[in-house]
């Protein structure tokens, strides 16, 4: 108790700042329903409340991302975690969060030097053949340094920002509290469930703050590709390409090589790609590099992370992709990664499939599976389905927009009130950023004729005998497992029974709340109780002789009378700030 008193005080200062930008943009009326207002009044009464007129004329969506981008870079992250939700948010909210861009000043080198030193072992000028002191990129977490190695390597030193954990800390503390009482108190606020997000979103953030897991995200995704190269060139398939290029031997996909001896939780060192970002596509067409087959390339290079190896980048965006000579690609950032287990990626093979193939009965089941155990009307969100793959019966394959049709089967899910499992948001956003990507290299870039040998050739795979006979001998080890536990779990629970330690634990929903509710109905029931005493009391006071008096009344009478008035106004206080909370 006494440490969450500390805490709360040691936060109390990035309150003021959060609430004080809420404020401005409008949210006034959140910060008081979330209950800070009086505290920050009585801290100061520095807010001012008056300052949301000049972005009333501004839709929600976009006061809200304009806050986050204020608020820092905890929120600036969270507003990117919230534009993977396309299960929660309509597209204007996703469009909005889509803005926020992880950019700000970079930080004086004097500012990182000393940290940098200690990762380091070293000042970075004794470590570094060549070390530039101005930084190539700066982002709210952290800033890249170009710098060369005794070898004549170029690399990348990326060093996060001094003092940033605390203070993300703080924010991650905050919206931990604040996501409880939303879900507590505002039934709108619980449909967006949250909780969920923030646990999911301080889970990201933590790990993008450990460099050395991104780069461990990295050698992971690098050993995915070793030996990966483009199956039309194995085939003879070249009609994207005159003839196999010089560079063949060189990796298609390209991962940054990382060194080790410098690499920690706060830095990290890596191979420095020249290559054209993904933004510059005016660029790529100067350089002579082939816009089709790099959408090509790309598209298959992400798929087999999804679907072969259940790795993947989530956030394959323009930014974190480099073209190379040879039509090669290189990915880079690995902050933010995706996993499916087997089972995920088995019903994302029948998701797609079913879509691509029409198959309505198919895409129903697997997104019924995905909704898990929540209560829902099956029939009817099985004809709404339904309904929406049979409109794309008889449209050629290259005309299928797998990203938006994906996007349409949340947005029914939405509108039933249901979400998606996180994995399945971050892969769902992944598709869709990467048929962006397909679309803008390539206006023709056919996303399901790229996916379909690949989920074909997958499904098939997990259908050989072997496969099949791998499956069959793990699901009888586990019910032989099971079976062999049985004795001993009856034995268990039977010397429960006999000590009287059965327990049965019953759980209903917010039965917090309500016992609260009730605690605050049986107190007012008292107190009315309490001022209808005393009003009686001091009426049979009042017409006793005698005792002392004020202005010619009895004292006592008038004492009594004076307490019953207060609580009488403390009761209807209390039953209009209840009702007004409703």
């Amino acid at each position: 108790m006494l440490w969450d008193a500390l805490t709360v005080v040691r936060d109390l200062g990035r309150l003021h700042d959060i609430a004080s930008i809420l404020i401005r943009y409008g949210f006034g009326d959140m910060v008081r329903r979330m209950g800070f207002s009086d505290a920050l009044e009585r801290a100061g009464r520095a807010l001012h409340w008056n300052n949301a007129e000049e972005f009333a004329h501004m839709p929600a969506p976009a006061r809200v991302r304009r806050a986050l981008e204020e608020m820092g870079p905890s929120f600036v992250k969270l507003g990117q975690v919230l534009a993977t939700r396309i299960d929660l948010f309509d597209p204007e909210w996703i469009a909005e969060f889509g803005k926020l861009q992880d950019s700000a000043p970079a930080a004086s080198y004097a500012g990182i030097l000393q940290q940098l030193t200690e990762d380091l072992g070293a000042p970075p000028e004794e470590v570094f053949a060549a070390f530039n002191p101005e930084p190539l990129a700066a982002a709210s977490i952290a800033q890249v340094h170009r710098a060369r190695l005794e070898d004549g390597s170029e690399v990348v030193v990326k060093v996060r920002r001094p003092g940033i954990r605390p203070i993300i800390e703080a924010d991650l503390r905050w919206l931990a509290r604040l996501a409880e009482l939303a879900e507590g108190e505002s039934p709108e606020l619980r449909a967006f469930r949250p909780q969920e997000v923030v646990r999911q979103f301080a889970q990201s953030l933590r790990r993008e703050l450990d460099f050395a897991g991104e780069c461990r995200n990295a050698e992971h995704i690098a050993e995915n590709f070793s030996g990966y190269t483009d199956k039309d060139e194995l085939t003879g398939d070249t009609t994207a390409e005159a003839a196999p290029e010089p560079s063949a031997v060189l990796p298609i996909i390209v991962i940054p090589h990382v060194y080790w001896q410098w690499t920690g939780e706060r830095v990290c060192v890596q191979e420095f790609i020249a290559g054209i970002s993904g933004r510059k596509l005016a660029d790529v067409d100067q350089a002579g590099l082939d816009r089709k087959v790099l959408a090509r390339r790309g598209a298959r290079a992400v798929l087999k992370m999804i679907i072969e190896d259940g790795f993947f980048h989530a956030d394959p965006h323009p930014g974190n992709v480099f073209y190379l000579p040879g039509n090669r690609i290189a990915f880079i950032d690995f902050g933010m990664i995706g996993r499916l287990t087997e089972v995920r990626r088995d019903q994302l093979m029948r998701l797609l499939l079913g879509l691509v193939k029409h198959e309505p009965q198919r895409v129903a089941d697997v997104m019924i599976e995905w909704t898990g155990d929540v209560v829902l009307d099956e029939d009817g969100l099985q004809l709404e389905i339904q309904t929406f793959v049979q409109q794309y019966h008889g449209m050629a394959l290259k005309q299928l927009k797998l990203g938006e049709m994906l996007s349409d089967l949340v947005a029914i899910l939405r509108q039933h009130h249901l979400t998606l499992p996180t994995d399945l948001s971050l892969l769902i956003k992944a598709f869709i950023s990467l048929e962006g990507m397909g679309r803008e290299l390539d206006p023709d870039f056919d996303m399901a004729g790229e996916a379909m040998p690949l989920l074909e050739q997958a499904l098939r795979a997990r259908y050989t005998p072997a496969a099949i006979f791998k499956r069959g001998w793990r699901a009888a080890s586990e019910a032989l497992s099971l079976v062999a536990g049985l004795p001993q779990d009856i034995s268990r629970l039977l010397r429960a029974a006999r000590r009287g330690r059965l327990e049965i634990h019953i759980d209903i929903l917010h039965l917090k709340r309500v016992g609260n509710q009730l605690d605050s109905a049986a107190n007012r029931l008292v107190v009315g109780i309490v001022i209808a005493a005393l009003i009686i009391g001091s009426s049979i006071v009042m017409t006793v002789p005698g005792g002392p008096t004020l202005l010619g009344l009895p004292f006592f009478g008038l004492l009594g009378f004076a307490g019953a008035v207060i609580g009488s106004l403390w009761l209807l206080l209390s039953i209009w700030r209840s009702g007004g909370e409703k």
